[in-house]
């Protein structure tokens, strides 16, 4: 799907420039920065971290209870 966005001139120039200095293209810098504000907004950007926030909602009580470990006796 293509959108269209308009800049100004210097963020425009300053984005050419940062794509550049990164060898990253325009989609790229655009998919980093799109996914950096649904993550700070808190919006799962695909499966994955739409299944780790579910899990985080659900709490504990579904986490099954983790054991400690058995110590070896020391032997003399």
């Amino acid at each position: 799907m293509r959108k269209l966005i308009a800049f100004d001139e210097d963020t425009l120039d300053k984005l050419k420039q940062l794509g550049r200095d990164r060898m990253a293209n325009f989609q790229e810098l655009a998919d980093e920065a799109f996914a950096d504000l649904l993550k700070k907004h808190g919006i799962p950007i695909d499966l994955r971290d739409a299944l780790r926030k579910s899990v985080r909602l659900n709490g504990d009580a579904d986490k099954p209870a983790v054991r400690p470990k058995a110590r070896k006796a020391k032997s003399r």
